[in-house]
Formats: C-alpha cells, structure tokens, sequence
C-alpha cells in the first residue's frame, strides 16, 4: 500500500478570524465560470467555489493566525499576514498555489488592500501607513518589497484604509476618532485632510463601499446586519435608504465583503466560527456553514471534533464534537451537509454502519442516538435501564449493523443493544475501570474492550461470555483496533506503547515503543525540554490500513505517526499543524519571556488591547470592585492534539481529527504542472511543429489549450495507433483532468460522426483501461460525459447490428439466387 500522504483538504472548520474576501469571477480550465470565498482558518486559507459547490484549502501554513488577507483586482497575487505581522505574497492561480515571497513587516498589522490597478499595496501599521509596490511574480527580484512612500498623522492604530477608483488617494481610518485622505503622490496645491466628529473609534471608511451596486453593507455585534443603498456621485440630493434589515447569527459578525456584481455578501462570525454568503436579491443563503466549536478564549473559536467515521465509500465523514453536534462531511465537496443537533451534551463517538446507511453516536447525556441517512432523522434511542444516566465514551457497531455497544465511564460496563427492537440485550460486566474503547471484530462475533484498569477483554456476543482471559497490560488502555482479517488486535496505552495480540492463541505478538515517536512540541506550562517532555505524550486512536501493513497513531501531541507492522518501524511522522498560536507546537520556548515570578507572559491575559467594547466590560466586571481588568486572569491557548485518526476504506487516504479541524491527507497527486499555462510560444504554427516532430502529447495538450476544434481534430488524426497508450497515460490530469475531459469530449463527438470507427473505439478503451478509476470516483463530475459514451456506443451498436443484419440479408438473398440460377442451368441441361 502506497504511504506517500500528504495533506490534502481541511474539513469541520470554516472561519476563525480575519477578513473575507471574494475572489473576481473567473474561468475555470474546463470553461466554466468560477466565483470563490476565500477565509482564513487559522494558520490556513481555505475557498470555496461558490458556483461548482466546493473547497479546498491552500497548502501554505502561516507562522502563526492569519490576521489578514488582501487579493489583487486580477486575482493573481494574494498577500496573506499572520498576527506577528509576518507577509507570505502568494500565487493562487498557479498550481499547489506557492509561496513567492516572504517579508517580515516586524508588527501587528491593522489592515491590508491593493490598489484598483494592483501597482501598489497599502499596509497600515500602528499608527502609520505604509505604501508598497507590488512584487513582479513573472520575474526573480533581489529585493521585491520596495517601499513607495510612509504617511503619518493618526495619533492612534490605524485600523483599515481603502483606496480611491484613480488609485491617486487612501482614505485611512483609526481608534483616534478620525479618518485621514493622503495622495499616493504629491498632488500640486493638494494637502491631506482630516475627518473628524465621530465619538469612538472607526471601524470602516471607503470612497464608496460597492460603487458599482451603490451598496453599504453594516454588520452589528448581536448578529444583524443591515445593507443600505447609497447615491450616486451624479445625484443632487443625497439620501441614504435602508433596503432591509436581517439577523444571521447570535454573535457578533467579524468580517463583511461583497462580490464583484454586488448580489452576494459573505459574512464571517469569529465566535461561532461561522461562515455565511447571503443572496440579498431572492434573500436565500448560497453557503451556510458552521463548524464543530467551542470558545477556547474570548473571541475566537476553535474545532472540537471528537471522533470521526468514514463511510464505506470513502465519500462521507461523519464527525461529533464537543458541542454535542454530529456532522455529516462531504470529502468530494468539502461541505458539511447534515447537522443533527439532537444531543445534549457533548457527543464522545460516532460510527457508520457497512452499508452506509445508518449513522450511530454515543454521549456524555446517557443516550446512544441511530440516525437514518436517507430521511435524515433520529429514528431510534438507546439508553440505560438504571434511572441514573450513565455516560457513554465510546462505540461499536458490528459489520451486519444489527448490534451496538457502547462503553460507560462512570459504571465501568459495556452496554449492548439490538438495532431492531431498541431492547438491551446484555450488560457486559468485568472493569473495574472507565471503559475507553470498544472494538467490534471484522469476522466473527468478538467484542474487545480496553478500560483504565489495565486491561483488554474479548467478549463473545452471541455466548454472552468472555472469549479468552484478558490481556492485562502494564498502563491504562486508551484505544483497540482490530486488523481488518480480524486475527490480530492492537492495543495502545497510556505509557505511549502499542502492543499486538494474536487473537485465537490469545498471546502479544509485537511492540512499539511509540512515546519517542510521538514525543515533540513544548508546551508554555513546561519544565522540561520538548525533547525530554515525553512523559505525558500517548496514543488514543488507533486505525489499520485496508491490507493490514500499516497502522496510522494520533493522540496528545502534534505529530500522527505511521508505523509499518511487519517491521515495526517508523515510516514517517506527519505533523498537523505549525501554528504558533497553538500551545505545544514550539520545539524550544524563549526564556525572555519569563518574568521574576517564574510565569511565562504568554500566558498572561493583556488588558490593553480589548478593543471589543463588550469585552472590555466583562473583564473589567469580572472582580467586585475592579474597573481595569481582572489582573489574576490567565490566557489560555488551545494545545494542538489529535482526538481521532482514520484510514479510508478505500487506502486512497486517511483523516484526522485535530485542535484546527479536520484534516484529509491523500496518496494521490492529482495537482500537475501543466507548463502550457505559462508558455508564450502557444500558437498554431508551434502545434503543427511539434505534430511534424512526432511529439505528439505536446501537439494535443497545446492543440487543447489553444481551443481550436480542426487544430484538436487534425493532431487527433495525425496519432499513429501505436503511440496511442503513451498519449493517455501521460495526459496531464491536473485538479480537474482537463485534458483527459476534452480528450473524452471528443471521442464522444466523433462517434456520433466519426470516420475511423475502430480508431476511435481503440481510444476509449485504452482512456477508460488508464483512467477508468478517476472517472468512477469522480462519478458525479463525468456524469454527462458518460453518459454521451453510453449512447455513442449504444448508437454503434445499433447501426452495427442493423448494418449486419442487413448485409446478411443481402448475403442469403445473393446465396438464394446463385442457387435458383443453378438448379435453372442444371434444368436446362437435362433438358437438352
């Protein structure tokens, strides 16, 4: 089994801070129109295609939260700043979007925006503005960040600036109370001015906020916005009107934007980490997205994700949170399209049944919830039979789905129920610990759980009795995992170890020593050195491969381990997040920044920068009598772990469940260079050069890319059929498979009308013998395709067979009348 992973997509997470923006409306390699959100989700940038209904997030990684992000009227370079005012200038048109350029602006920053011609990039900085040119991304330069011009004059933090449609103004604006008018050059008899007369500080101001729709859009703390229709430059008389009013949210709305035609508007809530793009003309929601959160600190949500599931299709993922929500994932879309809300407290596990239909979780509220995927509802509800509830950690479904058991923390028993009645079948006694992990075997009948006693058991489901003694082992148990053959049974502990049994002869087998493996990353409440801190670090989630070669390990660090089993050997450790505004990402912490009292500052709540009003007033609340802050407040930072990892079951990947979300890692490289996307030399004259040269994969993807229907249809032809299988297998697939799609577009055309039947027919075979898997797991994008192949040979099937059955008509009607002409002749010969 390939283990190359690599990261692929970020799920469960949608905003946290920051602004968002929307992209300009483009043309996707497939010709379609193409309309994209962009947010930040942490220390990552994730779009979503508002228009194919699908998301994808960047690959880069920010040192620490993405602060701010600004993207050029053409779309082709985006400049994203974290909170330490690190500047990452970026290509995101260009394939795995790359990092061009790096610059250290050395302070938070307020606000960032291009100018209209994207010449120059304007940076507000504590009280001042700084005005960049923008960096060449066609050329290398020695020193790509040139400063243009600084403007000072706020006496406070400049917050935010917009530029003038000429490109000669800025209009900047700070918590002074005043927003400032500079000329981006000296402008003769020109001085700048100052706006006063607002009584707090400035949360926007612009030229005009959308001129070409007129529109104002105004987002308030408790959730409503308002969008307001503002006068033309032309008008005589200036009035302002207000279209409507609606409320979209609980919390207060963080960041506003409105698409380029200004009929979407997008809406970010930092608190709920909720994402929203509101059609204001029909008032319908294009995206509404939340993700599994809780609050971490005092403005900015982070993931809870729990536990995770794949359906047997590798299509879906199910996830529960903290929150006591369940979530159903698309990985092919990269949304979330069911939310069940019907728990009351936080949900600790959640399974998918074989076929795929069915959906179980556990609670800390004492129920185990069945929920039917089809109708989308809650249609049976597991409980204990004592009158006190009993909280459920963990889950198991067996392959039949007909039995569900679930584990209690408080009891120490195993529940176990029959899907079809609802009824309790058996109370599985024997802990004497928390049980934290149930594990139902892939074949037969044998039910393993681990508990905090220091000890495995394998039960007998249909015998209601223990199958074997358990295994006692030397540290808490915290995960069970059955190979997929079901003889051999992994087994992770508190003292970072995973040990393996052989489940018939009921003997251990093998042992990883893991806590080195997953050792790493310091927390700020640390003594110890990250490379001596390994006493606390283990594995809680454990997940075979679909061959059982492999086994894939996460727990309370920030690394995901994958250990080969034959060889019981570290293949590669993956990290899942370098965020720094995580705790236990740092290798080495700094020294200065521990103060006297031995307390590192970091972890010190800062009461100057409460700019929140509301919070403001809840710290200062929060001790009778204190009017400036709790000084005993401490700032707590999300430790970056992961709760849950999974193989597909289809071994194309792998997720896990982590503090920022969760994230999908993938052995495919469906992101190839295409180098006609930046050759200058794709003209006609060049495609029939290289077809006069036998180079013909370059003749067809040039001929492709030029769009020319005859250039496409000669190179076609001119492929001899014995470089035919060397075209298909080395087509440039890229994101979309744009070149196998056109490739597939023609073949479907020419067998309505084609001239070399048997040509053509070769070409699918060949296609569908290369890429017939691509087109399967992408079924829903090749539909109309396929479905043009489908009738194509069912037509050629048609006209082939009446053709033969017409051409054997004709062969018997010349064979009937050779033969009368015989018997005629031999007639006359007798005759005579």
């Amino acid at each position: 089994m390939k283990s190359n992973f690599h990261f692929s997509n970020l799920l469960g997470t949608v905003y946290s801070q920051g602004n968002v923006l929307f992209t300009p409306v483009g043309t996707s390699p497939s010709g379609e129109k193409t309309e994209c959100l962009m947010s930040p989700v942490g220390n990552r940038l994730s779009v979503f295609d508002l228009v194919n209904n699908s998301s994808r997030t960047l690959p880069f990684q920010t040192r620490k939260n993405i602060a701010s992000i600004a993207l050029s009227p053409d779309g082709k370079v985006l400049v994203v700043i974290d909170e330490d005012g690190k500047l990452l200038l970026i290509s995101p048109t260009l394939p795995r979007a790359p990092v061009l350029h790096h610059f250290n602006l050395k302070s938070p920053v307020g606000g960032v925006e291009f100018s209209r011609d994207g010449k120059y990039l304007a940076v507000t900085i504590s009280s001042l503005l700084h005005v960049y040119h923008t960096p060449n991304i066609l050329m290398r330069e020695f020193a790509p960040w040139r400063l243009h011009r600084t403007y000072a004059g706020h006496s406070g933090e400049v917050t935010g600036v917009s530029w003038s449609d000429d490109g000669r103004f800025l209009l900047s604006h700070a918590t002074d109370q005043t927003a400032r008018l500079f000329s981006l050059n000296p402008v003769e008899e020109f001085r700048p001015k100052t706006f006063a007369g607002h009584r707090d500080a400035l949360r926007g101001a612009w030229f005009a906020f959308h001129q070409p729709a007129g529109l104002l859009v105004v987002g308030f703390g408790d959730g409503v916005f308002s969008l307001w229709e503002l006068p033309s430059s032309s008008a005589i008389e200036i009035t302002v009107s207000n279209l409507y009013t609606l409320s979209i949210s609980n919390e207060k709305i963080s960041s506003v934007a409105i698409n380029s035609t200004g009929q979407w508007l997008g809406f970010g809530a930092q608190k709920l980490g909720q994402l929203l793009v509101w059609e204001w003309q029909s008032q319908s929601y294009i995206l509404k997205q939340q993700a599994h959160s809780h609050q971490a600190s005092s403005s900015i949500s982070h993931s809870s994700i729990t536990h995770l599931s794949y359906s047997s299709s590798s299509k879906q993922i199910v996830t529960s949170g903290s929150d006591g929500k369940v979530k159903l994932w698309s990985t092919q879309s990269g949304f979330c399209f069911v939310t069940f809300s019907e728990h009351t407290a936080s949900v600790t596990a959640v399974e998918f049944t074989k076929r795929g239909q069915v959906v179980f979780s556990a609670s800390l509220d004492g129920t185990v919830r069945a929920w039917d995927l089809i109708r989308y509802r809650n249609f049976r509800t597991f409980t204990s039979p004592t009158e006190r509830p009993v909280q459920f950690n963990c889950l198991a479904v067996d392959d039949s789905g007909e039995l569900v058991a679930a584990g209690s923390s408080d009891t120490f028993e195993v529940f176990f129920w029959s899907v079809q009645t609802g009824k309790l079948l058996d109370l599985l006694t024997g802990h004497t610990g928390p049980v934290s992990s149930l594990a139902f075997s892939p074949v037969g009948n044998t039910l393993a759980s681990g508990s905090w006693d220091k000890s495995v058991r394998l039960w007998d489901v249909i015998g209601r009795s223990r199958a074997v003694e358990p295994f006692s082992m030397n540290s808490d148990v915290l995960a069970v995992s059955y190979r997929p053959d079901g003889r051999e049974l992994a087994v992770a502990t508190l003292d970072g170890q995973i040990s393996f049994f052989d489940v018939a002869l009921g003997r251990q087998t093998g042992i990883i020593e893991g806590r080195r493996d997953i050792s790493g990353g310091r927390s700020i409440y640390d003594g110890l050195t990250a490379k001596n801190n390994a006493g606390g670090k283990s594995f809680n989630s454990l997940s075979y491969s679909g061959d059982g070669t492999l086994l894939l390990a996460g727990g309370n660090s920030k690394y995901v381990c994958l250990y080969d089993i034959q060889e019981a050997t570290l293949l590669k450790r993956f990290v899942i997040s370098e965020n720094l505004s995580l705790d236990g990402t740092e290798e080495l912490l700094d020294s200065r920044k521990v103060n006297s009292a031995g307390i590192n500052i970091d972890t010190l709540e800062d009461h100057g920068d409460d700019s929140d009003k509301e919070e403001s007033l809840a710290n200062a609340n929060t001790l009778p009598g204190v009017m400036g802050g709790d000084m005993s407040k401490r700032r707590w930072k999300p430790t970056i772990r992961t709760s849950c990892v999974r193989f597909a079951p289809d071994g194309r990947g792998w997720a896990g469940a982590s503090t920022e979300g969760l994230l999908l890692y993938t052995n495919e490289d469906n992101i190839t260079f295409d180098p006609f996307d930046l050759s200058l030399d794709l003209t006609p004259q060049n495609v029939l050069k290289s077809l006069t040269n036998k180079e013909y994969l370059k003749a067809l993807c040039m001929a492709i890319r030029l769009n020319e229907e005859q250039l496409i249809v000669r190179v076609f032809e001119n492929i001899p059929q014995d470089d035919m299988k060397f075209v298909v297998a080395h087509l440039p697939l890229g994101e979309n498979a744009y070149y196998l799609r056109r490739l597939v577009e023609l073949l479907v055309k020419r067998l309505e009308k084609g001239p070399n039947l048997e040509g053509d027919l070769r070409w699918i075979i060949e296609v569908l013998e290369r890429h017939g898997k691509l087109i399967r797991s992408n079924g829903n994008e090749w539909a109309g395709l396929v479905r043009g192949l489908t009738r194509g040979m069912t037509d050629v099937q048609t006209t082939i067979s009446t053709i033969c059955d017409q051409n054997a008509n004709t062969l018997q009607y010349l064979i009937d009348q050779s033969r009368v002409k015989e018997n005629h002749q031999e007639g006359m010969d007798i005759a005579a």
